[in-house]
């Protein structure tokens, strides 16, 4: 067996090879461009005969050196960033080739415990790429509003109590026609509904006279300076969030229809409350490949929603996984708290591990775990949820009491 580490970056990526015994049997750096990538595949290919008896160790899972990897066949294992760095010596020497190195020592010592990368099909690769990137604009929003928020505290905080959210769209083209206190003042009734009506609110003229009478109330008044300086940022903050929230809707769009299209819709569409968001973020970060997972324990250490012992002399206790997929961990937490708001016995086992003590989100993840095994089933069945059989299939399970 052959083991390469392989060290990513921008511009350059090292490998180092070893052999069964721990020798070092080579050792290059190759340019990231078309040419030092197919120099990179000739020599990774030129190591061993069959490509059984080669294992590539790399710190990543996506972009286009692991998508080359992929489809030239190399057997690609990645692994945490975190495992390099508790091999390093204690003198805490760092260099591309030490970590390359360490790469395939990590390889040479846990091949067995790695998962070897296989390839998304099509389909799901499409749909995690648009889900992971709508997920970055959504952040992008979220943190475009909290600032549009805190501006509009500083000198327009009336502004702040017009409408249900600051970032529907009748509010920010309320916003960006009055971008000050005394403009707001300064409208009329129907100019106001115009304004409304643009934003395509839904009742502009019953919202337009709670509006006016809300911006004729006393209220705290900046100085002109503030006024004048922060009504500026206020403007480029919504108009920033008007293109990002429009973008977000695009997603949807085209998320939707290849979602759509993928056969195993229909059993994430069955979840309850996964809804249009969730079901095609499951489906993308879970995968299509059945021959992928060995069991469901395998997707719940992948999630991190399988806890992690510890134990120290006297001290034992579990606590969270924190090397797992993030995304599937993120997506499976939030379906799991939806899901309690439908599912009776999902509702019940929360508030039990409630009462026994556990937080919020210790006890979403033991729920999670528990959709964990649910999901699988149903997935390699490829049969739909169903309540009823889930409540019949834990009957069964049920420890029986005995009668004396």
């Amino acid at each position: 067996m052959w083991y390469v580490g392989l060290d990513w970056a921008d511009t350059h990526h090292d490998v180092v090879v070893l052999d069964e015994a721990g020798r070092r049997v080579g050792s290059r750096r190759f340019a990231h461009n078309h040419k030092g990538l197919n120099e990179l595949k000739e020599f990774v290919l030129g190591i061993a005969a069959s490509l059984d008896q080669l294992a590539c160790i790399v710190e990543t899972n996506h972009g286009l050196l692991i998508a080359f990897l992929l489809e030239a066949g190399i057997p690609v294992y990645p692994v945490n960033p975190q495992i390099t760095n508790r091999l390093r010596k204690a003198a805490g020497a760092k260099t591309d080739r030490i970590d390359a190195y360490l790469l395939a020592k990590t390889g040479r010592f846990d091949l067995a415990e790695l998962r070897r990368m296989a390839p998304d099909s099509p389909t799901v690769a499409e749909l995690k790429t648009l889900t992971r990137d709508q997920d970055a604009l959504i952040q992008t929003q979220t943190r475009l509003v909290n600032q549009l928020t805190a501006c509009l505290k500083e000198y327009y905080p009336a502004a702040l109590h017009l409408f249900a959210k600051v970032q529907q769209r009748s509010a920010l083209v309320f916003l960006l026609a009055y971008p000050t206190p005394q403009a707001a003042q300064a409208a009329s009734v129907e100019q106001i509904i115009a304004t409304l009506r643009t934003g395509k609110h839904t009742n502009p003229s019953k919202v337009a006279l709670k509006i006016f009478e809300e911006v004729h109330r006393p209220q705290l008044v900046a100085s002109e300076v503030i006024v004048r300086a922060k009504s500026r940022l206020m403007l480029s903050l919504a108009k920033q969030l008007l293109v990002v929230i429009q973008e977000i809707k695009s997603y949807d769009e085209a998320i939707r229809p290849l979602f759509l299209s993928h056969p195993d819709q229909e059993i994430w569409s069955s979840l309850p409350r996964a809804g249009k968001r969730l079901a095609p973020r499951l489906l993308a970060e879970w995968g299509d490949d059945r021959s992928r997972y060995a069991e469901a324990n395998s997707i719940q250490t992948l999630a991190g929603t399988a806890p992690v012992p510890f134990e120290s002399g006297n001290y034992a206790r579990a606590h969270k996984r924190f090397a797992c997929v993030k995304p599937l961990r993120n997506h499976l937490y939030q379906f799991a708290w939806q899901s309690t708001q439908h599912e009776a016995w999902a509702a019940s086992y929360y508030q039990r591990k409630r009462a026994e003590g556990k937080s919020h989100s210790m006890a979403i993840r033991a729920l999670a775990n528990v959709w964990v095994r649910i999901i699988y089933r149903m997935w390699v069945n490829k049969t739909c949820y169903q309540a009823a059989t889930f409540e019949t299939a834990k009957r069964a399970h049920a420890p029986r009491q005995h009668v004396a």
